[in-house]
């Protein structure tokens, strides 16, 4: 006898069914977009100590895995910014961050 519970969802369903997960899910999907546009643009030493963060109104995260990762990409959040607003992605700034250590 299986049993059946209402809870027992898809994740993918769930998350369409609310609107706040669905709005950081939009979130992810957009931070995603945009890694994928910048990331060729760094150099290929750095791609790996480099991660999409969270993104919200005020501004995108770059997570950079260590220090010496996190100066290297702000030197170049200049060119970035203007690599997403040529591709259409007007605002938030980017902020880099060091990730912390798992």
């Amino acid at each position: 006898m299986a049993l059946s519970t209402p809870f027992n969802l898809p994740l993918s369903t769930a998350l369409g069914r609310s609107e706040p997960l669905c709005a950081l899910l939009k979130r992810l999907r957009e931070s995603q977009a945009r890694f994928a546009a910048v990331i060729p643009l760094l150099p290929q030493t750095l791609r790996a100590a480099v991660s999409p963060g969270p993104l919200d109104d005020s501004a995108w995260v770059l997570l950079a895995a260590n220090a010496a990762a996190a100066a290297k990409l702000r030197q170049l959040v200049p060119e970035l910014q203007a690599a997403l607003l040529a591709a259409g992605w007007a605002g938030p700034d980017i902020k880099v961050k060091v990730a912390a250590a798992a």
